[in-house]
């Protein structure tokens, strides 16, 4: 941790409180939203009519999916307010607004004992935390990305999913104790509901720790910019159409590898393949360990070596080895490790990046909103469908064709790259 400064020697501390804070919040916003997904092999009967387990689960991912098309909406107005109120008022919006849907989908009635007004008011919660997660992905970016010094941004932006892989590991680890210490039974009955219970408390208490963090020197010095911008969604489109292009091409494959593997792979595995439940729990939790200790090396790789050849390599190698990694979703506790450690381990050399490249994309009176609108748009189409879309195509036999789908947005992510100035140790617009 040195760096040379007018000739002498300084050593750049962490501020590991402010991070942590930081990624704390960010960290509770994304095992609320992970542990729907995860637990959905449990509960998805208990919002639907009996009778017809696939068409529940079905059901359960089209709430899924529907509520990430309110991500984008979350982005450009919870984007515009931390563009023109602050990053931390917003951060804090976003939390309270997670931890609130994750108390309620804890406590709702089932289907059997309110009819369709079950999957009514589940869908009402997801949609307030797809709000959420749509301002929280941008503003969380933004305030990374506006803190590091310019040589350290690779290393400051890693925290964002060493937080976020630190809540899926949570949930998995979650997810296998539960499926070995209680019944399906009754996880089907009631201890799904443990999880969000659990979600919704921690939130309160990442609320808690987000009230101690300042504002960025960045935001204080552009806010009148941000005030004086008209039609800002527009702005992003005339002014920075390049940006635009090479963020939705970035995010389309990082999205597509995120819910791949931390979402749909667990009910694929289970449901299409007949794996059990305990070592897919067991393996998403080991590669997910690797995942959260990959971000830093990564990260700090990327400052000395520049952005472009890890991405480079992890499209690259995805392109080439997400069809074969299929093939290994079947019983056997070592396949899965093979699968979810290389993928895994391939997406932590984006992911550790991903909130310096994006920050790094717009200036400054934009950046919230430009990451939040289009980075969600992106998300909203190929992440939330990704469960339904690997779901419908097993129920038609063809699952094979979802990881063709995965690898053709690798290729698409690989030629969006090229265009991509090297941005390493760049000072933000």
């Amino acid at each position: 941790m040195v760096e040379s400064k007018v000739g002498t020697q300084v050593r750049h501390r962490l501020p590991v409180r402010k991070l942590f804070a930081a990624s704390v919040g960010n960290a509770l916003e994304w095992f609320d939203w992970t542990i729907y997904a995860t637990f959905s092999i449990y509960f998805a009967t208990a919002f639907f009519p009996a009778g017809n387990d696939l068409l529940a689960q079905i059901n359960t991912f089209a709430t899924y999916a529907l509520a990430f098309f309110f991500r984008p909406l979350g982005g450009l107005l919870l984007g515009r307010f931390a563009d023109v109120r602050g990053r931390k008022p917003a951060m804090i919006l976003t939390i309270t607004l997670m931890a609130g849907g994750s108390i309620v989908i804890a406590i709702l009635p089932t289907f059997q004992q309110v009819g369709w007004l079950a999957p009514i008011l589940l869908l009402l919660a997801r949609i307030a935390q797809g709000l959420s997660l749509g301002g929280e992905v941008s503003n969380a970016s933004a305030y990374l990305g506006e803190i590091a010094p310019p040589k350290w941004r690779g290393r400051y932006s890693s925290f964002f999913y060493i937080s976020t892989g630190s809540a899926v590991l949570l949930a998995s680890v979650l997810g296998f104790v539960l499926a070995r210490t209680v019944d399906k039974a009754d996880m089907s009955s009631w201890g799904w509901r443990i999880p969000f219970l659990l979600g919704g408390v921690l939130g309160i208490v990442g609320l808690w720790l987000r009230r101690s963090l300042s504002e960025t020197e960045q935001f204080e010095q552009n806010k009148s910019r941000a005030q004086r911008v008209r039609r800002p969604l527009l702005t992003t489109l005339r002014e920075h159409p390049k940006a635009v292009v090479q963020l939705v091409g970035i995010s389309m494959l990082s999205t597509l590898c995120y819910y791949t593997f931390f979402s749909a792979l667990t009910p694929f595995a289970v449901k299409t393949r007949h794996v059990n439940d305990v070592d897919v729990f067991l393996a998403l939790s080991i590669g997910t360990a690797l995942f959260v200790a990959l971000q830093y090396p990564f990260g700090a790789l990327s400052d000395r070596i520049g952005r472009k050849p890890q991405l480079f390599v992890w499209s690259a190698a995805t392109a080439i080895l997400i069809v074969p990694l299929s093939t290994l979703v079947k019983p056997g506790l070592g396949n899965l490790l093979v699968v979810f450690c290389v993928g895994l381990g391939l997406y932590a050399a984006l992911s550790s990046l991903a909130p310096a490249i994006m920050s790094e994309l717009f200036p400054t009176e934009l950046r919230g909103l430009g990451i939040g609108a289009w980075y969600n748009l992106t998300v909203a189409v190929f992440g939330g469908t990704a469960p339904l879309v690997i779901s419908a195509l097993s129920a038609a036999g063809a699952s094979i064709l979802f990881f063709w789908y995965v690898a053709a947005g690798a290729v698409i992510a690989f030629l969006v790259l090229l265009t991509l100035p090297e941005t390493k140790g760049s000072e933000l617009r």
